[in-house]
This record gives structure tokens, C-alpha cells and sequence, in this order.
């Protein structure tokens, strides 16, 4: 039974249920579903294992001696990747629907389109060297690098609020992630100083 919730696979198949429950509805019944709600729903997953990915550190200070945040910084990277899979759905879902370079470049010209696009070029470096191979090569850079993380969070969430019909929810979660970095900070300093 131990070795269930340690398996990289199933944990891989848990993550992806959300994007093929997206693909069933959009294939299913495309009127109802559609290109809305199939751009929200990977939006949203793609920020949601973001905050996720944030609250281990956090979560990891707060109960050391706990087996299950062990085991969520073990997992840590392969939420920030499933998180970027989202992400990149997300755009794969823009991209199709735009089905044009011009219409794309067009849209360049909106802030939430161009916030979007620079989140996502933080993201891509973080998710490419996500791996225990890049880890071992980077070296004490691999920790510097990943650091991007928090500017990429604030531009994904600042991309959610402007694209946004009501911002409301967006704002939320933008809470909970500024609640998720303060507690983080406070206890980084708090172990400096004992």
C-alpha cells in the first residue's frame, strides 16, 4: 500500500485527469463545451497546480516531520511541470482558434494576450530543466533560475485578471497566493534568525 501513493505514474495519470476531462467535453458536445470553456477550465488547472507548486516550500516549514510534505517536495517539480502542461494546452487552445500568425501577432497589442505570452516564456526555461538531469548540470544555478517562478506567478495571475470577464475570482486567488508567499517569507526568515 506504500508504494501506491510513491508511484510517479499514478500520480502522472491524477494530474492529467483534468485535461482529459476537458478533451471529452470539448469533443463531445463542442456547442455546449466549446472553445470557452476548454480555455478557461486549462487556464485555470495551469494556476491552480502553480499555487500548489508554491505552497509546498510553506507547507514543507511548517510540518517537517510529516510524511506527506515530504512527499509533496518530492513532487514538487512534477506539479510545476504538470502546471506549465497546462499552461501550454492553454495556448495550443489560443493558437488553434486564432489559426492564424496574423490574427496572433494582432493580438499582440492586448495587455492580457502580451502578459500571457511573457508568463509563458518565463515558464518554459523552469519547465525544461525540470528534471534530475538539468538539476545535477545547473548546479547551484538551477536554484537561481528557479527563481523566476514568482515573477512568472505574478504574470500568470496578472494575465488572469485582464483577461478576465469578472475579475472577481481572479482576484481570490491572487489572495491566497499572496498569503502563500508571506507565510513562506516569514518562515525562510524565522529559520535564519533561530
Amino acid at each position: 500500500m506504500k508504494a501506491i501513493p510513491a508511484s510517479r505514474a499514478l500520480l502522472w495519470l491524477i494530474l492529467a485527469l483534468p485535461g482529459l476531462w476537458i478533451l471529452y467535453h470539448w469533443a463531445e458536445a463542442p456547442s455546449l463545451y466549446g472553445y470557452g470553456h476548454a480555455i478557461g477550465d486549462s487556464g485555470d488547472w495551469a494556476a491552480w497546480l502553480l499555487m500548489l507548486t508554491l505552497a509546498v516550500t510553506p507547507l514543507r516549514l511548517l510540518f517537517r516531520r510529516r510524511s506527506w510534505s515530504t512527499w509533496l517536495m518530492r513532487r514538487r517539480r512534477d506539479f510545476g511541470v504538470a502546471s506549465f502542461a497546462y499552461a501550454a494546452g492553454h495556448t495550443i487552445i489560443y493558437l488553434a482558434d486564432k489559426a492564424s500568425i496574423d490574427a496572433i501577432l494582432f493580438d499582440l497589442r492586448l495587455a492580457d494576450i502580451l502578459v500571457g505570452w511573457l508568463a509563458l516564456a518565463l515558464f518554459v526555461p523552469l519547465a525544461v530543466t525540470s528534471n534530475d538531469i538539468a538539476t545535477r548540470a545547473l548546479g547551484r544555478i538551477w536554484k537561481r533560475l528557479h527563481r523566476l517562478v514568482y515573477p512568472a506567478a505574478i504574470l500568470t495571475f496578472l494575465h488572469w485578471v485582464l483577461a478576465s470577464f469578472d475579475p472577481t475570482t481572479a482576484y481570490v486567488h491572487i489572495a491566497i497566493l499572496f498569503a502563500i508567499e508571506l507565510v513562506r517569507i516569514g518562515l525562510e526568515v524565522r529559520q535564519r534568525v533561530t
